[in-house]
């Protein structure tokens, strides 16, 4: 058996032409464009390579993306000054603050810091909440992804049993929040799932995740989930993004593991683009909840 590599690339493209097409009506009804700010503390190669792609992303789809880099100097005051300026101005609709942080700088404060209704990541401990009770402001991007990318290949997860390898903030315990739900903004298909979240205090990680309908590595270590992980047949999702001396691998050891799969997500070229998309998705509803709100 040859699995299936299922095209985050053409999804991607599909969403966001879609958010474009509703960004130039919402602009053409109110005369406003959604802005997402983003921020940029340092000089990490891969955060810049990030910020520079929501840009891009963000002109492709009508919306305004602006970037704020600050020095690695920068105090952790000087950011959450920042952060109330971007809060309080109405041309603004989203902020993103790009991971990881200085250590100098406490992430938790600062991520608590961003309104949660121009908190597009859904980081805010008020919008965890809300995803939590089945209400969400917005949905978790990397997440939203995955949850877009299994929808939209006709692949239902209702009845399903799901296995999460890694249990980050992220990824892992939102997106398990999310497919345990009854329902979902792609209906109920899209939800009605049995979750399994695994970690490093796993006992017999691999008999776990051998169970799994649908299997997604989200651990953070490259090829760290091999053939003999996964049950023959199983849709396996890769949210890792490591890098080696081979370029970007996944967390899922693709050349073996796609030999045992029915569909799997290649790295790069899977969840990655879907998680931008889903930004941009976000954005243009914060926008439109802020104009409904203040309408």
């Amino acid at each position: 058996m040859t699995a299936h590599v299922v095209d985050g690339k053409a999804v991607a493209a599909e969403i966001e032409a879609e958010v474009a097409a509703q960004v130039a009506a919402f602009r053409e009804k109110t005369g406003q464009i959604p802005c997402l700010a983003a921020v940029l503390v340092g000089s990490n190669p891969a955060s810049q390579v990030y910020v520079r792609n929501k840009r891009r992303a963000c002109e492709r789809a009508g919306v305004n993306g602006q970037v704020h880099t600050l020095s690695e100097g920068t105090s952790e005051r000087e950011l959450l000054d920042l952060i109330e300026q971007l809060n309080g101005d109405p041309q603004v609709h989203g902020i993103l603050i790009q991971l990881p942080l200085p250590p100098a700088i406490r992430a938790s404060r600062v991520l608590d810091a961003v309104s949660p209704v121009k908190d597009v990541d859904a980081f805010h401990p008020e919008n965890v909440g809300l995803l939590a009770q089945g209400r969400p402001r917005f949905l978790p991007c990397t997440p939203h992804g995955v949850q877009q990318l299994l929808h939209r290949c006709g692949t239902a997860v209702a009845g399903k049993h799901v296995v999460i390898v890694g249990r980050s903030d992220i990824v892992g315990k939102p997106l398990a929040m999310m497919l345990v739900q009854r329902d979902s903004p792609l209906g109920p298909s899209a939800a009605n799932a049995t979750v399994t979240v695994c970690h490093t205090r796993t006992v017999d990680l691999a008999r776990v995740t051998r169970e799994a309908d649908i299997l997604v590595a989200a651990v953070g270590v490259p090829r760290f989930v091999t053939a003999s992980m996964v049950r023959p047949g199983a849709t396996v999702i890769d949210v890792g993004i490591n890098r080696s001396d081979d370029g970007l691998v996944g967390d899922v050891d693709f050349p073996a593991v796609s030999q045992i799969a029915g569909q799997i997500t290649p790295v790069p070229g899977g969840v990655g683009p879907l998680t931008v998309s889903m930004l941009l998705h976000n954005t243009f509803q914060a926008a439109r909840n802020q104009w409904e709100a203040n309408g």
